[in-house]
């Protein structure tokens, strides 16, 4: 349900509590999983009309292990806002994938600083192969969760106890979203956004974006 009366404040011009949003980045990430939701989150805004004056509802920075530019599978090098040591109290925290979750699904670092973190914000996230650090954490524990069409079986046979969907794109199980493969972050981005603010703010959304979000929730791939 969008929330009207946060909208009026906006439009009169009072000073909002914008999300705090922390995406998680690492070594050999996949580009679209950060910005995809990356873009979806920074280009929110409650009031179309005033797109240039008025900032999004989340406030969107990247957080890593450390303070040094982080390269992803394609050579792009991104430089994070926040280290996992000074990163600030969160109300969001995704987590996308790539092929270096095989390497961070084991890091006592990482595992660490998500454990840590999941029991105080609104909404745990994650993109592509971002489920396999969540599952390792013991995160996903009983609960309905998906992540790339490739990595279904093996998330399956690592976290016997997780409950693999291999029919939906975006799946919510209470304050925890994983989402399917890459371009799939957009898609649970924009569900969060419905969830916080409406559907009719994530679908203006969407159309600034030039997106087409889709009505339902079927995998867009055939498995």
């Amino acid at each position: 349900m969008a929330n009207s009366s946060f909208k009026h404040q906006i439009s009169r011009g009072f000073s909002m509590h914008r999300k705090q949003l922390g995406i998680i980045i690492f070594e050999e990430i996949e580009v679209l999983d950060f910005c995809g939701p990356f873009e979806v989150f920074s280009a929110t805004r409650l009031d179309e009309n005033r797109r240039h004056e008025e900032p999004s509802p989340f406030e969107v920075f990247l957080v890593s292990e450390f303070h040094q530019p982080v390269t992803t599978t394609g050579g792009m090098k991104v430089i994070p806002d926040f280290t996992f040591d000074n990163c600030p109290p969160l109300d969001i925290l995704v987590i996308p994938g790539g092929w270096g979750t095989r390497k961070e699904m084991h890091n006592e670092a990482m595992l660490s600083f998500v454990h840590s973190r999941a029991p105080n914000v609104e909404i745990l996230a994650s993109v592509c192969t971002g489920a396999l650090i969540l599952g390792n954490a013991g995160l996903l524990d009983g609960l309905h969760a998906t992540t790339h069409w490739r990595s279904l079986q093996m998330m399956q046979a690592l976290f016997p106890r997780v409950m693999v969907d291999t029919t939906a794109h975006v799946v919510k199980a209470g304050r925890i979203i994983t989402s399917a493969g890459i371009s799939a972050g957009i898609d649970m981005a924009l569900r969060v956004v419905a969830d916080f603010f409406g559907e009719e703010i994530a679908r203006s959304t969407a159309r600034h974006m030039e997106y087409s979000f889709p009505e339902n929730n079927e995998r867009r791939v055939t498995l």
